[in-house]
């Protein structure tokens, strides 16, 4: 049976993933661990790592840099569905709304400020510090080589999200060699607003 395993990003945990597991459920073995949301990108990927070798990857947001992580350092991965991942140095400024929200208004500005209104603080237990480490990890993130796993990947950016996210999924897949997708009907928390959306990416046979 096929493993997927669902990787969420800042504010929030596993339970954002509860529609996409669902719609997957049966004809796949799902997981939706809680990472440890350390701060730290070594502490996160030795976390994964173990959950996913040989399985796919789904993740959002930080998730999906996290995906691309995993990737980069050869874990061996059966593919990966990304959505909207850090773009690093590819995607200058895209973030700079999300620090501000996470300054002004604490975990509850910085949720609203990634996510959207599909997101609430009922969404998360992390602490402002928490949310503070993980947005400087994933604010720091550079994206690498994926090698063989290119072919593997595909980078999905929601039909309405900002520009920039466009921009920065182009980026990172002319940069990377991976496949690109439009989701239609969703944005960012595409998770949040259509948990099928990324179940339908996911080969179950």
């Amino acid at each position: 049976m096929r493993r997927v395993v669902l990787v969420h990003g800042a504010a929030t945990d596993s339970r954002v993933w509860a529609a996409t597991a669902a719609a997957l459920r049966g004809p796949v073995e799902v997981l939706c661990p809680d990472r440890p949301q350390s701060g730290d990108l070594d502490t996160e990927i030795a976390f994964l790592a173990p959950l996913c070798e040989g399985a796919l990857v789904v993740g959002v947001s930080g998730g999906a840099t996290l995906g691309l992580e995993l990737a980069a350092r050869g874990v061996p991965i059966e593919g990966a569905v990304l959505h909207e991942p850090a773009g690093g140095s590819l995607a200058p400024g895209m973030l700079d709304h999300v620090a501000e929200g996470l300054r002004t208004g604490g975990v509850a500005g910085f949720g609203r400020a990634l996510y959207g209104p599909a997101w609430n603080p009922s969404r998360t237990t992390a602490t402002r510090e928490t949310v503070a480490a993980e947005f400087a990890m994933f604010g720091a993130f550079e994206p690498a080589p994926l090698g063989e796993h290119a072919a593997r990947v595909t980078l999905t950016v929601g039909e309405h999200s900002p520009p920039s996210r466009h921009r920065c999924v182009r980026a990172l897949c002319e940069h990377l060699g991976t496949r690109q997708r439009v989701l239609p009907g969703v944005g960012h928390a595409v998770h949040l607003e259509n948990g099928a959306a990324l179940s339908a990416l996911v080969p179950t046979g």
